[in-house]
C-alpha cells in the first residue's frame, strides 16, 4: 500500500509574534516494512533554513526558526510512504523468556529494549495497571498472544472520550476514569506492560480511515494516532499493538516516531515570542494511492 499524507498545522495568535523556534517530528520512519519515498516541510511565513537530526530513538527531528513577524503560522508536512508489513507471527516465546532476554541485553542502540523498561516522564508505574496486565500474562503464555489480548481488553474496558482527558492527564488518572483517547490508552498499556518488566514504547503516526459503505472519504478527516510497540524477544524484535482498535498494526498504520512516551514524540514543540492567546487547528489526510 502507498499513501500520500498531508499534515497541516495552523496557529492563529492574538498578537504579533516576533520569533518562533521549534522542533518538528513529522517525518515518517523508514524500516520494519515501511519506506519513505518523499518528505517535505513548508512553512508560512518561511522559516530560516531547516536543519535535521536523528534523535536517540531513531526519529527524524527537524528544527525551524521564523524571524518574520506574524499573526498566523502554517506548517505543512507532505509525505509519500510505502507500507508492506509481514503478517503477525504465529508463534512467539513465553513472555517470561522475553523478560529475561531484555534484562540481559547490553546493546545501547536505538532498538535496545533497555530504554523501554523503566518509568518515564508521562508513564509512571502503578499497581492497578500491573494487576490489569497480569490477567492476560499467565504463566508461560506466548508474548504475542498475551499482548494481543491486553490490547483487546483495553478496547473493551475503556471508553473513547475526547472530553475525558487532556494532553497532560496522567495514565493512572485515565485508568481510574476508564475513559480517554488513543494517547491515554497507549500510556495505560505501556504502564501495564512495563509493570511486569517487559519493554514497551509509545508510537505516534497515522491510521487510514475507511468511510462507511457508500460514503465518500472526507478531506481532513484523518488524524494523528498513537499505539504501543512491545519488544517480543531477540527473535521477533519490536511488534506494534493498537489498543484503541484492539489489533496489531498492519498496512493501515504509518509510523512517524517512537519514544518512551508522548513527550519523546510530540509532533510539534515550539516557543514563540509574543503575548495573548492562540488558536490551533490540525488537518491530516491519509490517502491511499
Amino acid at each position: 500500500m502507498i499513501y500520500e499524507i498531508t499534515h497541516l498545522t495552523r496557529y492563529s495568535y492574538g498578537a504579533i509574534v516576533e520569533l518562533t523556534t521549534g522542533v518538528l517530528r513529522l517525518a515518517p520512519r523508514s524500516g520494519d516494512g515501511q519506506e519513505v519515498q518523499r518528505f517535505s516541510i513548508l512553512t508560512d511565513p518561511v522559516s530560516q533554513p531547516l536543519t535535521e537530526r536523528i534523535d536517540p530513538f531513531g526519529n527524524r527531528v527537524t528544527s525551524l526558526r521564523i524571524e518574520t513577524p506574524h499573526r498566523q503560522l502554517s506548517i505543512t508536512a507532505s509525505s509519500r510512504v510505502r507500507v508492506n508489513r509481514t503478517p503477525p507471527p504465529t508463534r512467539s516465546p513465553a513472555w517470561e523468556t522475553v523478560v529475561a532476554e531484555a534484562i540481559a541485553m547490553t546493546s545501547l542502540d536505538a532498538d535496545c529494549p533497555a530504554i523501554a523498561l523503566y518509568p518515564s516522564r508521562r508513564v509512571a508505574l502503578f499497581d492497578e495497571a500491573t494487576a490489569y496486565a497480569k490477567q492476560s500474562f499467565g504463566p508461560h503464555r506466548p508474548i504475542f498472544d498475551a499482548t494481543s489480548e491486553l490490547a483487546r481488553r483495553i478496547r473493551s474496558d475503556f471508553t473513547y472520550d475526547p472530553e475525558a482527558t487532556e494532553v497532560n492527564t496522567p495514565a493512572a488518572e485515565a485508568f481510574d476514569r476508564r475513559r480517554g483517547v488513543c494517547q491515554d490508552f497507549a500510556h495505560i498499556m505501556i504502564a501495564a506492560v512495563r509493570g511486569i518488566a517487559l519493554p514497551a514504547l509509545y508510537v505516534s503516526g497515522y491510521i487510514r480511515s475507511i468511510p462507511p459503505p457508500g460514503k465518500e472519504r472526507l478531506a481532513g478527516a484523518d488524524a494523528t494516532h498513537a499505539w504501543v510497540s512491545v519488544w517480543c524477544g531477540a527473535s521477533l524484535g519490536w511488534i506494534d499493538f493498537d489498543p484503541t482498535n484492539a489489533t496489531s498494526i498492519q498496512n493501515d498504520h504509518i509510523v512517524v516516531a517512537r519514544g518512551r512516551d508522548y513527550s519523546d514524540v510530540s509532533p510539534i514543540e515550539s516557543m514563540v515570542l509574543s503575548s495573548g492567546r492562540h488558536r490551533l487547528e490540525v488537518e491530516v489526510d491519509v490517502i491511499p494511492v
